[in-house]
């Protein structure tokens, strides 16, 4: 495994060592010990999640706050998505600003996003599912979501947004001056 840092503190990009020959190709997903030797971070994952999902479906911005917060592991096992990040941690220099990345079951890329993120994606192909290890349980109480398109993030989803299709939670998310007043407490 490759690992790549960002100029955001412990998001990182992953890529693995694929083996291929004529019948296929073979890669070793995740390794706890070789993500810790190439990090320095120990996520203890617990749960995994997997969704699929249509072109123009928008999932995001989500985030749990509190206890309840969730670091990821992030991948595509079908098709392909433009996956964005948002720094909510206050106390960073990259508060506030954003991270994109395309990742697909081709380039076999993984993003671990660090807890204190708001995470969504975009699905660009017809089809993508999108699996992801979380270190934390999910917990109802504790679910946020901020705004895909508030002006303040300045985010290049690139659809248009007639193009995209969100579930009516998604669409009343919370803007970033309101998550950042809910932050600030």
């Amino acid at each position: 495994m490759e690992v790549k840092k960002t100029s955001f503190k412990d998001l990182i990009i992953c890529n693995p060592s694929v083996y291929k020959d004529e019948r296929g190709y073979f890669f070793e997903s995740y390794n706890e010990s070789l993500f810790q030797e190439l990090t320095g971070l120990s996520p203890q994952f617990v749960q995994d999640n997997q969704s699929r999902s249509s072109y123009g479906v928008l999932r995001g911005l989500h985030f749990q706050v509190g206890d309840n917060a969730q670091a990821k592991l992030v991948r595509v096992l079908e098709g392909e998505v433009l996956d964005i990040v948002v720094d909510l941690r206050i106390n960073e220099p990259t508060f506030g600003q954003s991270f994109s990345i395309v990742l697909s079951a081709q380039n076999g890329t993984q993003l671990f996003v660090p807890k204190g993120f708001a995470h969504g994606f975009l699905v660009l192909s017809d089809h993508a599912t999108f699996f992801y290890k979380c270190d934390n349980y999910y917990n109802k109480e504790s679910e946020r979501g901020l705004k895909y398109d508030d002006p303040a993030l300045e985010i290049n989803w690139q659809l248009d947004a007639q193009d995209l299709l969100l579930s009516e939670k998604d669409q009343n998310n919370l803007s970033f001056e309101a998550v950042k007043q809910l932050l600030s407490v």
